[in-house]
């Protein structure tokens, strides 16, 4: 890995799965796995194509049981790009070809994937290939391949075979192979007369529309060739192949344009129109890959987060690439389109792109650098408040219940039942009662007003949300008489591996301390907002969200008696009777897989039970750490009645620390983060480890199945807050750096309230400059001084 550019030096079809994910190229619109273009698909190769938000249903039998599932659309493959010698020989496949050389990179500044190789045939021909693509992101709806071919010590008539290919399923993830998969159905293909060919899909539910039309040109000696074409006449397929004669060492160059329509898109009279519109004055390749270069600067621009550390080009690089799939994943391309942000990107079918509460990861890069873009985000949320709203009316609540998978529309889209990989026996899925997603969206919504201020969003919608999220919490939350403390039963927390008590057949954890607290925080926040409202838009609200002033007196309350259980050590359980659970061999399990893994699928498959030991999947009371200052903290839990002082922070990761088996991805970030304070050594290693989780597939073939778009975020993010110390509170926006020994210095830009701030920090001082702008002058916090700052700003201070 270098600083800009993830490379490959030798052909593995092993890694092939892995690389597809790392080396997926798209635009916040349409995304593509890097996938090689002459293998349409096979065990190794996976020409997955991806719609934002383009989802389908479908009903499957399983174990017994129809199972309805909504999926992201695999569509028909653009790819497509073949060549062989003569009609009676394979087509071109690396596997059944002697690789001489091989080199793939993925160019991060300019997002460029360029392959070159050089083999050999049984024939022992040799041919040199060098194969650039780029996804526009200047143009969400155009693409590019470009193919230089030399014959290195033969000549003669090469086929192409170039085309768009319809025979496409959904079955990019191996468990969920037994389940229903065609999501598609060709509608309309063929050629135009004019080198020009189409195919249109469309998902059989959803009925969702993409039209693909492309065009495929030859050059030789920089100058276009004419060369005879013949239709491909195969079912759901369209294209053609291009005879072409070849000279021995002389190149010749294959460009193939093509356009990408849906009728999602705005502003359009149909897909295939556009599409072919789009297609008949594409420009050559080049000319593509400069214009979504130049698109490119401008997110770096904005969005690069540069480090000095001790282990050179890598983590800077691994930084990079991480940036680079957030904003393939939503970009200003995404701006306007009812589009959310997917846990595991555009780049494969895992978790079949549904949005999680990953976005706890996500907003805070994209609030302070993209405020425009992650507004719109948010909207993806707030259309889906009705569903919400309904949801919790289905369960005997009020207010707004938001689902923990969600796709299309907001309904509930957990699994019911799910397969064990390891044991390959179908279980119950309760995951769905992670109530707390419902604090996660209000959260955001909260985060987004603080870095940009945003009265208009928060009056509009913002508050609507959160005011929504609180009647819910209220009706959820029930009197203890005994204790003289609200409760709040029958969930799961973020942790995951625990779904209900040792022996009970009744579903969900009592008092869950994480889930109560963010209940208590946002019945604080919605308080707050009560009383920044004037008198007309509060009354409005209510009468829209359905509360009053008696409702909000029983927030003051429950948000000062939510009960947090804790033990005597003063340790805050992670849920009610959470320190009755029984020991786990740690060591026994840590020697056999490792320092991450999914240890409720391995005791699943020795038929036992994680519910029964006290083991957790990934940080759940630990996240109270991540999201909050110690000083908001003490807050609520003062407010709470709980005498909570900053020192047990401390006490509480070690415990938690120790029996955390990792088995998510955001685990590391997490436990990176709240190290930040006490113990910078530990928390780099967990840091460097949370980089790696992608570019190693540390889980061991999940990336491959698409990347984990929270924890490349928030591994960005912890560097950006976690060590800058960065956070908004009371209307200023601190800095109180922590900087591990093995950086020297961290230099970024944010967009705070309207200005562009540029961010120098080392051991030693902080340099901060205010771009020029119009915005009105902001406080600034520099271990806890505060500053008042205006345009053209610049001062230093000494640390």
């Amino acid at each position: 890995m270098k600083e800009w550019t993830l490379s490959y030096d030798h052909w593995n079809p092993e890694e092939q799965p892995l690389r597809e994910a790392l080396c997926t190229l798209g635009n916040g619109l349409f995304a593509t796995r890097g996938a090689a273009e002459e293998v349409p698909g096979n065990d190794y190769n996976y020409p997955g194509t991806y719609l934002a938000g383009g989802y389908n249903r479908l009903t499957s039998d399983v174990a017994g049981k129809k199972i309805e599932n909504e999926d992201l659309v695999n569509w028909p493959n653009w790819l497509f790009l073949t060549f062989r010698h003569q009609e009676d020989e394979e087509w071109f496949d690396l596997d059944r070809l002697e690789v001489l050389e091989y080199l793939q990179e993925l160019d991060l500044k300019q997002g460029v994937l360029q392959r070159k190789m050089k083999f050999q045939d049984e024939h022992d021909r040799v041919t040199s290939l060098i194969s650039r693509r780029v996804f526009s992101m200047s143009n969400p709806h155009e693409a590019a391949i470009e193919w230089t071919m030399i014959p290195e010590n033969w000549s003669g008539q090469i086929f192409i075979r170039s085309g768009i290919d319809g025979r496409v399923t959904n079955n990019g993830v191996e468990r969920y192979r037994d389940l229903e998969g065609t999501h598609i159905r060709v509608e309309e293909k063929g050629p135009t007369g004019e080198d020009l060919y189409y195919l249109s899909a469309r998902s059989i539910q959803s009925e969702i529309k993409v039209s693909m039309a492309c065009r495929t040109r030859i050059f030789r000696r920089e100058e276009p060739f004419v060369c005879k074409r013949e239709e491909v006449g195969m079912e759901d397929f369209a294209g053609e192949d291009i005879a072409v004669d070849c000279e021995q060492m002389l190149p010749i160059r294959v460009e193939k344009s093509v356009a990408l329509f849906s009728s999602r898109d705005f502003a359009i009279s149909d897909p295939l129109g556009e599409a072919l519109k789009q297609v008949r004055c594409s420009r050559e390749c080049r000319i593509i890959k400069q214009r979504s270069a130049q698109a490119w600067e401008e997110i770096w621009e904005r969005s690069d987060l540069r480090i000095e550390d001790e282990n050179g080009h890598e983590n800077q690089g691994i930084i990079h690439l991480h940036l680079f799939h957030l904003y393939q994943t939503v970009s200003r391309n995404s701006m306007g389109y009812d589009i959310g942000v997917p846990s595991r990107g555009w780049h494969g079918e895992a978790y079949r792109g549904h949005i999680f509460w990953d976005e706890l990861y996500i907003f805070p890069l994209l609030n302070l650098h993209d405020p425009q873009l992650a507004r719109s985000l948010l909207m993806y949320r707030y259309r889906r408040l009705p569903r919400a709203r309904k949801a919790a009316v289905d369960e005997g609540y009020r207010g707004s219940m938001y689902p923990w998978q969600s796709g299309s529309n907001g309904r509930e889209e957990s699994q019911v039942i799910h397969l064990n990989p390891r044991s390959d026996r179908w279980i119950p899925d309760n995951t769905h009662l992670q109530r707390h997603i419902s604090s996660a969206v209000a959260y955001n919504v909260w985060q987004y007003y603080q870095s940009t201020k945003d009265i208009e969003f928060l009056l509009t919608y913002g508050a609507e949300m959160i005011l929504n999220v609180a009647l819910f919490w209220s009706s959820l939350a029930e009197i203890n008489p005994r204790r003289d403390r609200y409760e709040i039963r029958g969930v799961v927390g973020p942790d995951e591996f625990h779904t209900g008590y040792p022996g009970s057949d009744s579903q969900g954890l009592n008092n869950n301390a994480y889930t109560n607290f963010m209940a208590a925080w946002v019945l604080r926040r919605a308080l707050e907002i009560t009383r920044l409202l004037e008198e007309d838009t509060l009354r409005k609200l209510q009468v829209r969200v359905g509360f009053d002033q008696e409702e909000t007196a029983l927030w003051e309350e429950i948000a000062s008696k939510l009960y947090i259980p804790f033990n005597e050590q003063g340790i805050i359980m992670q849920f009610e009777g959470f320190g009755e659970l029984e020991e786990l061999d740690w060591e026994k399990y840590r020697r056999k897989y490792g320092r991450s893994f999914r240890l409720d699928r391995i005791l699943e498959e020795e038929n036992d039970s994680v519910n029964r030991y006290r083991a957790c999947k990934q940080a759940d009371v630990l996240m109270l750490f991540y999201l909050f200052s110690s000083d908001e903290m003490m807050e609520i839990f003062s407010g709470l009645g709980y005498s909570f002082k900053p020192e047990q922070i401390v006490e509480n990761i070690e415990y938690y620390q120790a029996i955390a088996s990792h088995g998510s991805t955001l685990s590391r970030v997490v436990h990176s983060w709240v190290y930040a304070r006490s113990d910078r050594s530990r928390s780099w290693d967990q840091f460097t480890e949370a980089l790696k989780m992608d570019i190693e597939d540390v889980q061991g073939g999940t990336t491959s199945e698409g990347i984990h778009l929270g924890a490349m975020a928030g591994s960005v993010d912890l560097v950006l807050r976690g060590y800058s110390g960065m956070e908004i509170r009371d209307d200023v926006l601190w800095f109180n750096p922590r900087l591990p020994k093995q950086i020297e210095g961290i230099f970024f830009r944010v967009r705070y309230r309207s200005h562009w701030i540029r961010m120098h920090i080392t051991h030693q001082k902080i340099s901060i400059d205010f771009d020029k702008g119009w915005a009105d002058p902001v406080e600034i916090g520099i271990c806890g001084e505060k500053h008042t700052f205006q345009r053209d700003d610049h001062r230093e201070f000494e640390l």
